[in-house]
């Protein structure tokens, strides 16, 4: 929902730089473990920016983006979604300065985690493994580990440089010219590779105060969250979605003896959490976060659907149930509901909160599973990915829809008199000419009355 329009245009200008030499080892790793996570568009992007840079060198020369438009046959949305990836992943830095016309960018490659780094992150790992499968991802790890040489039988008879080399008495080692000349100006670095950030996970995000605030000394000493640990508990919050007080018994179960905390039992009480939470299900998978979209005075909503798909867009299937409800907490079987037909579809958010919103609305305020189920599996075969389309879709189809619900109602159930069908629908769904609504018996009072309602706990939201 983000427009790209106010972030880039095609007549902006970038630079490339790398942060040290990326060799063949480490394009294998962005190949074989980044690619599954990141897609094509993500992969082209990289090794394009990558590529433009010559061997050996750490710059490139300035292009425009129509020059990445017309590389990667790809259009400048698809551009700046694959760059946002990359940054968010740690593949990428972003710079830009904003004075002149056009702007300029310089697009930092960062190089990949190790192998070994990839396959011990605690994040990283578990999403390749829940995208490529166990016997995949066993491959690949033996695809970049070996042997290890057994040195028992052997005895080290390496010489030292002393042993082996004697410096001549007529070279003065006091001598400050080949020191002077081997530093480099302040605006030089030498082309030697450099160690990878990772991924950018931000420790702000984890309310530390919050979690401090339920352990007392005496449960876990301060000490024991050192750099590595809060990194990893920031990681399992992002990876599982567990919040400071969740994230309070997992610590404890990671407790040692010495009152440390240890990190990999502390990785493998998150995920047992996880797995109970959610009934067995397996591990998280890696999906982009729909970018929220950030109110400014120069581009506010040009109307109240605008307004109402930004809603949809940002806001939790949760939140959106708790809105209708008018506050009031959903059931367990009703977000259960939500959550598997959203998996199991792999359903975005806002798609997700207009077929909740439509269902909701057609059923009488009853969440039904199973058509909430056969509408998703339309959606997705129509390849349905935002909530505009989900909107526009859902208008189009309006009476198919009906006669699934209707057909359900009578397979379930007889009726001796014949029932006044009332259709509720959403407040974004366009009101019907009067001799439409007259063939479907819709009633305009109710229908008036539940877009009043949706309309106030909207403002309530926003608010």
């Amino acid at each position: 929902m983000m427009n790209h329009w106010n972030k880039i245009q095609p007549v902006d200008r970038y630079t490339v730089c790398l942060n040290g030499i990326i060799q063949e080892y480490e394009r294998k790793a962005v190949t074989f473990l980044y690619q599954p996570l990141i897609g094509p568009v993500c992969f082209s992007l990289y090794m394009t920016l990558l590529n433009e840079v010559e061997e050996y060198r750490l710059n490139s020369e300035q292009s425009t983006h129509y020059h990445l438009m017309n590389f990667l046959s790809s259009n400048l949305p698809d551009i700046y979604q694959a760059r946002l990836k990359l940054e968010g992943i740690g593949l990428l830095k972003t710079y830009v300065k904003q004075e002149g016309d056009p702007r300029e960018f310089i697009y930092e490659v960062q190089p990949p985690l190790s192998p070994q780094q990839f396959f011990t992150d605690g994040m990283l790992n578990v999403y390749l493994f829940r995208k490529i499968g166990k016997t995949h991802f066993n491959r690949l790890k033996k695809f970049f580990c070996d042997e290890e040489a057994d040195y028992t039988d052997y005895q080290e008879v390496t010489r030292s440089f002393q042993d082996v080399y004697a410096s001549s008495q007529s070279i003065n080692l006091l001598d400050e010219d080949a020191e002077k000349e081997s530093s480099l100006a302040s605006s030089q670095k030498f082309t030697n590779p450099q160690s990878p950030a990772g991924v950018p996970v931000d420790t702000i995000d984890f309310d530390f105060d919050l979690l401090l605030a339920g352990l007392s000394q005496n449960m876990v000493p301060r000490r024991a969250f050192t750099a590595p640990v809060k990194e990893t508990v920031a990681k399992l919050s992002c990876l599982y979605s567990i919040n400071p007080l969740q994230m309070k018994n997992v610590i404890l179960s990671a407790l040692t003896e010495d009152d440390d905390i240890n990190i990999e039992e502390l990785r493998k009480a998150a995920r047992d959490w996880y797995q109970l939470q959610n009934g067995g299900d397996p591990l998280p998978d890696l999906q982009p976060k729909i970018q929220k979209v950030q109110a400014s005075s120069d581009k506010q909503p040009a109307s109240k659907e605008e307004e109402l798909i930004q809603y949809l867009e940002i806001t939790s299937p949760t939140d959106v149930l708790k809105d209708i409800s008018g506050g009031i907490e959903p059931a367990k079987s009703d977000l259960k509901a939500i959550e598997e037909v959203m998996f199991s579809k792999k359903l975005s958010t806002g798609v997700t909160n207009v077929l909740l919103q439509y269902v909701l609305l057609k059923t009488d305020m009853k969440l039904t599973k199973g058509y909430m189920e056969k509408i998703a599996s339309h959606w997705v075969r129509k390849k349905v990915t935002t909530a505009q389309e989900a909107m526009n879709l859902a208008k189009k189809e309006h009476r198919q829809y009906l006669e699934w619900a209707e057909g359900k109602k009578e397979n379930t159930k007889k009726s001796y008199k014949k029932p006044v069908r009332t259709e509720k629908l959403p407040d974004w769904f366009e009101e019907k000419p009067p001799e439409e609504d007259e063939k479907s018996g819709q009633s305009t009072s109710e229908f008036e009355e539940q877009r009043r309602k949706l309309e106030e706990k909207l403002k309530k939201y926003r608010k």
